[in-house]
């Protein structure tokens, strides 16, 4: 898939009018699009990476710090083009916050899961954040700066996920990854965050039997989890909190 830059990147905000740049994954809808609202009214210039923005909030996608990229994050040469379009956009100065929030998942017993199914939830729930946050640490480190917070999963941290094993181990093995990274750059002044949310209410869930359960508490809703990230991202300088794990009141799902 072809990526594009949907808004004219040459008609920029100002530097001087933004909190920082802020590049976040899966934007186009779930807890990336509640991510992206927080962020944008909070006056910080939000580059939205999505392979559909087909049913993105209208005020979203016309707001002037809201900048659309559609991405197939499965395609590595779309990526890219992807992290071209910015590098010329921001220029040296580079992105500030880096947010991998985009997720793929496949429920099941393993055997029932296909090749292609556990390619696809390695490549973007594991793979891609790889590669971005090697792209962007180096000019972190340089700036002695910035924020990588990666969403991952409560499932990460469980002993066992059956029924979502390939998904699980995607969700481990970003929070391992994140635990290395932010021994790494932390001498740096960069900050590294890995957030655990527990069952959400999103289209996460469209390809298993099960989904959150609609009762008041059972679940966390998008804008929960957008909330700890603004949290996250605002501390104060010198004070890092490098795993959140968020879950709702009451352990419950729904069969469909």
């Amino acid at each position: 898939m072809k990526t594009y830059w949907r808004r004219n990147m040459t008609d920029r905000v100002s530097n001087q009018e933004v909190t920082a740049r802020v590049l976040l994954t899966g934007a186009s809808s779930g807890i990336g699009q509640a991510i992206a609202k927080k962020l944008v009214e909070r006056n910080y210039l939000v580059y939205g990476i999505g392979r559909d923005f087909g049913h993105t909030d209208r005020n979203l996608l016309e707001h002037s710090l809201f900048h659309m990229a559609e991405c197939d994050l499965l395609d590595q040469k779309a990526v890219e083009q992807m992290l071209e379009g910015i590098q010329e956009e921001v220029g040296r100065d580079g992105i500030d916050i880096l947010i991998n929030n985009a997720g793929c998942a496949w429920y099941g017993l393993h055997e029932e899961v296909s090749p292609q199914k556990i390619h696809d939830m390695v490549r973007v729930n594991l793979e891609v954040p790889m590669i971005l946050t090697q792209h962007f640490l180096r000019t972190m480190k340089e700036k002695k700066h910035g924020v990588i917070l990666n969403i991952a999963s409560v499932t990460g941290s469980h002993f066992a996920n059956p029924h979502g094993a390939a998904y699980g181990a995607t969700k481990a093995g970003l929070l391992s990854f994140d635990r290395s990274v932010f021994e790494e750059a932390r001498k740096y002044g960069v900050k590294v965050t890995t957030i655990l949310p527990d069952m959400t209410d999103t289209d996460l869930y469209r390809n298993a039997d099960f989904t959150a359960d609609p009762t008041a508490g059972a679940s966390l809703l998008s804008e929960d989890v957008a909330g700890s990230v603004v949290y996250i991202i605002e501390e104060r300088d010198g004070v890092v909190i490098p795993e959140l794990t968020i879950r709702p009141q009451f352990h419950r799902i729904k069969r469909k």
